[in-house]
């Protein structure tokens, strides 16, 4: 797992599984957000991470968005679920980059 800190409150990686999340609590994270859709090829189902991540007791977001197709509305949702979970927050998608584009956009839209 190739964990990129962009800030003290964001990072991102890629494809994680149930098996990484205790390694993701013990380096300080809050919480995990899952921008790959389970449909991707590859993908591991995002429930099974989101159960081990409950189980760890961290927070869990399912937000899927479509590589090189990130809509406005994924901008809106990504803001909002930012300013709602416990900070930092771990982003994964196929292999970060997604997560880290569509941050840069939210960061765009704050300003």
């Amino acid at each position: 797992m190739d964990i990129r800190r962009v800030n003290d409150e964001f990072a991102v990686t890629g494809q994680i599984g149930p098996q990484d999340v205790a390694e993701i609590a013990a380096s300080g994270f809050k919480s995990i957000v899952c921008n790959r859709p389970d449909t991707e090829e590859g993908a591991v189902p995002h429930d099974a991470v989101e159960e081990a991540a409950r189980a760890a007791g961290l927070e869990f977001r399912f937000l899927p968005v479509v590589s090189g197709a990130i809509t406005q509305q994924n901008v809106e949702d990504m803001a909002a679920t930012l300013a709602e979970l416990p900070q930092p927050v771990l982003a994964y998608c196929r292999s970060g980059t997604r997560c880290l584009n569509l941050y840069a956009l939210v960061q765009q839209a704050a300003g």
